[in-house]
């Protein structure tokens, strides 16, 4: 199959050697012209602007949009709109809002120009082991793009959710249940790594990679983080989000429904970017208040 590729990032890159391996036709397009250079060796065509690309690719056409989310994708969309024609395609697979693609939807459906979300999950693995696949969309849309699906996914590894917006919404969720996974792990070995019995935490991961309940693709990374540096001693505990756990928490309070381990969770993380905080000083200076117990000065 033909399709237009705009997005040539660690994880957009993998996915256009993934799609040229399994035999489909890509026309590539980034505006790093080194990422286009890596797209073309292998053996993607190259495209030096979002005009040439869709010049290249035959009606009815397809475009996968692979860009950071928020106004990156929102002005790709938007320019892919303007360019292409009625039963044409746009595809976005990166973490986009679920509530944008329903607009996204709506406005491009006006000029008869389909869309489809694509919740992608596999990360920089994806290249071998494939891409978990959430789409949303018209279903004979999502059946017309089904053979770069079938590519990308590993086996049994991709499904239509839903109606626009399904896709990216179920890839929302899996990202709050994956910040929630990963805090019970940190905290767990946290607690191993405290301990008195100076257990061998990587041992320890892979071990329940053997028949526990607890195994999971998250504890083999922890697994090989750990075997690499025991103390991760190379890296800061400072936790970056995405902002999925945000909206699948607004998500939850929108609906009424509890979501106690992704508040900690995504809170956790909000914390591991400060230092010195000032509720932190405001508890020293209360029991220093109440009850004379010391307090560190900083000088």
């Amino acid at each position: 199959m033909q399709l237009g590729f705009v997005g040539l990032g660690k994880m957009g890159l993998n996915m256009v050697t993934r799609l040229t391996r399994g035999g489909h036709q890509i026309v590539a397009f980034d505006r790093s012209a080194a990422a286009v250079t890596q797209a073309a060796a292998a053996g993607a065509a190259a495209a030096g602007s979002l005009g040439e690309l869709v010049q290249a690719l035959p009606q009815p056409r397809a475009v996968w949009v692979m860009v950071p989310s928020g106004t990156a994708t929102e002005s790709t969309v938007e320019a892919l709109g303007a360019l292409l024609s009625a039963d044409d395609v746009i595809v976005d697979g990166g973490n986009t809002n679920f509530h944008d693609d329903v607009r996204r939807a709506k406005t491009l459906a006006e000029k008869a120009i389909h869309y489809v979300d694509a919740g992608t999950s596999g990360g920089i693995w994806g290249l071998a082991e494939g891409y978990c696949l959430m789409v949303g969309g018209e279903t004979e849309v999502c059946k017309r793009l089904e053979p770069i699906f079938l590519t990308l996914a590993p086996e049994n590894g991709y499904l239509r959710v839903g109606d626009h917006g399904a896709g990216h919404y179920v890839k929302m969720i899996h990202n709050g249940i994956e910040y929630g996974m990963m805090q019970a792990y940190a905290e767990g070995f946290e607690l191993m790594h405290a301990g008195d019995y100076h257990v061998d935490l990587a041992g320890v991961a892979a071990l329940w990679m053997r028949g526990s309940v607890v195994r999971s693709w998250l504890l083999e990374l922890t697994a090989r983080a750990l075997s690499e540096d025991r103390e991760l001693s190379q890296l800061e505990g400072y936790v970056e989000d995405s902002g999925e756990g945000r909206w699948t928490l607004h998500e939850g309070i929108d609906r009424a429904v509890p979501m106690p381990v992704l508040t900690a969770a995504l809170f956790t993380r909000f914390r591991s970017r400060e230092s010195n905080t000032f509720s932190e000083r405001l508890l020293a200076a209360l029991r220093n208040q109440f009850g004379g117990h010391a307090v560190k000065k900083n000088v």
